[in-house]
């Protein structure tokens, strides 16, 4: 008899198989797989970046649309003549307030792409039309936001 048969014949034998396929499966997703960049040398661009990422304390990074708005009644309020200097979170506006839909109030976010290491607090909310991969930065004028146009970018969630 051979080992395929004894193992197709015996429950037990065959439990312990499909156990040891299995565990071998999952062994490529529970544990991390070595490269060798993960042996290079620690002056290379990829690995000081991914030491300033974890030092920085980033938790998450997401590609989301960014946007801009003002104060100005129609971007905000919706009265005439009344500008939206008051956010969602009761704060005001500011440039380093920003509104989303998916994050909580007072998450630190960063979006080095186009700001470096300037750090966003979310403070206000958008339109539900918009979603929650979107932010929309606040700027002092109608114009600047106007400018700023819409763009797509990485931000980088940081730890509390």
């Amino acid at each position: 008899m051979n080992i395929k048969n004894i193992i197709k014949n015996n429950p037990i034998l065959r439990s312990i198989a499909v156990g040891v396929m299995i565990a071998f499966c999952l062994s490529g997703i529970i544990i991390p797989k070595t490269i060798n960049a993960d042996f290079a040398n620690p002056t290379d661009a990829a690995y000081v970046a991914k030491i300033t990422k974890q030092a920085s304390g980033v938790v998450k990074t997401i590609k989301v649309v960014v946007t801009a708005y003002s104060s100005s009644w129609d971007e905000t309020t919706g009265i005439p003549g009344v500008p939206g200097t008051i956010t969602a979170s009761g704060k005001n506006v500011s440039r380093e307030a920003i509104a989303n839909n998916m994050l909580p109030f007072g998450t630190k976010v960063r979006i080095p792409s186009l700001y470096g290491n300037k750090i966003f607090t979310i403070e206000d909310r958008m339109a539900k039309r918009m979603g929650s991969y979107h932010i929309d930065l606040w700027m002092p004028s109608k114009e600047m936001a106007l400018n700023f146009g819409v763009k797509t970018a990485e931000i980088e969630i940081l730890q509390d």
